[in-house]
């Protein structure tokens, strides 16, 4: 299958070396013409993701038209940045052309979900969901790996299946893309909240509270818009979150234990070359929950962190001090 990818990326390159393993014919766009000039040279994606060597029959090149012969589209990239690429690439995806959005976050603009935004922009093509617990680095090692497809049409779920599918990358279908997506995007803000529980040095027990309730706040929004609980247990919900809260790959854990340890975000941000979504998913979570008259407590604390300029010390003892609830 001809596949290209919009977005080169730690993940776009990851994907674009899982998928020429799987004998697919795979075309990398990348917004920097720098950036594809190494990429070519080098054969190497040092910017995002070093140590990986490209497939030698991979093209790259920062030309929106390398989708025009393309019969699936996989968008890899920033929440922020998906309007506009979708809407460049636009012209030249053709009519039969699949797409797969396998960004994590909601549209800053308004909160949209992200396959929404591109459906909007590509309103005659199906756009699905890929999601779940992905590292980049380890996928492009090879690692074992499973996440879930997600969209309404099941024989097309199964198409992807196949496509992306092999002996260390398992796909499942799933049929909840609301629930797909609201998990993807949450669980960046989560992460920075697990990061900040290490910053601040305050232990396991922390860390593991805050998970558990950060996912019973991604649940309790993503019923409110539509999804299905049980969608939060599997791979795209709890899965992710533990991936995310835990690793050291994690762009959102790693800037949430620095942030803990007092560091002003914005120079957290300005040290790393890559999106650490979870700063503009707290933001639109935050938005969301009161459009949606949601109670997420952890998520208000992390949001006045970031924009109120809230002390994490202090946002901790305000989620430690709340009124007395029952476990919901």
């Amino acid at each position: 299958m001809r596949i290209t990818i919009y977005g080169a990326g730690s993940w776009g390159t990851a994907l674009a070396c899982l998928l020429s393993r799987n004998g697919h014919q795979i075309s990398l766009w990348s917004y920097e013409s720098d950036h594809v000039v190494h990429l070519q040279k080098d054969r190497e994606n040092k910017w995002f993701l070093p140590g990986i060597k490209l497939p030698p029959q991979l093209i790259v090149s920062n030309d929106y038209d390398i989708g025009a012969t393309a019969q699936l589209v996989v968008f890899a990239v920033p929440s922020k940045a998906v309007g506009n690429v979708a809407l460049a690439a636009a012209p030249y995806i053709g009519d039969d052309a699949l797409i797969v959005n396998v960004g994590k976050g909601f549209f800053p603009e308004n909160q949209k979900r992200l396959s929404e935004v591109i459906g909007e922009i590509l309103p005659h093509h199906p756009v699905l969901t890929l999601s779940g617990p992905s590292h980049a680095e380890e996928v492009a090692q090879n690692l074992s790996t499973t996440v879930v497809v997600a969209g309404r049409d099941v024989s097309l779920l199964h198409k992807v299946q196949d496509v992306f599918m092999n002996e260390t990358f398992r796909v499942y279908p799933n049929t909840d893309q609301i629930g797909v997506e609201v998990g993807g995007a949450v669980k960046n803000v989560i992460g920075l909240g697990a990061g900040v529980t290490v910053g601040l040095c305050q232990g396991d027990n922390a860390k593991a509270a805050l998970i558990t309730r950060g996912l019973a706040e991604m649940k309790r929004l993503g019923v409110a818009m539509g999804a299905q609980p049980a969608t939060f247990s599997g791979l795209a919900g709890m899965g992710d979150l533990i991936v995310t809260c835990n690793s050291m790959h994690s762009r959102n854990y790693r800037a949430g234990v620095e942030i803990g340890r007092g560091r002003p975000w914005q120079e957290v941000l300005a040290e790393t070359s890559m999106v650490v979504e979870g700063v503009y998913a707290t933001e639109a979570t935050y938005k969301l929950a009161q459009k949606y008259q949601v109670e997420m407590p952890i998520t208000e604390q992390i949001y006045k962190m970031l924009y109120e300029n809230q002390s994490p010390q202090d946002a901790m003892r305000q989620l430690m001090t709340r009124a007395k609830s029952s476990e919901e």
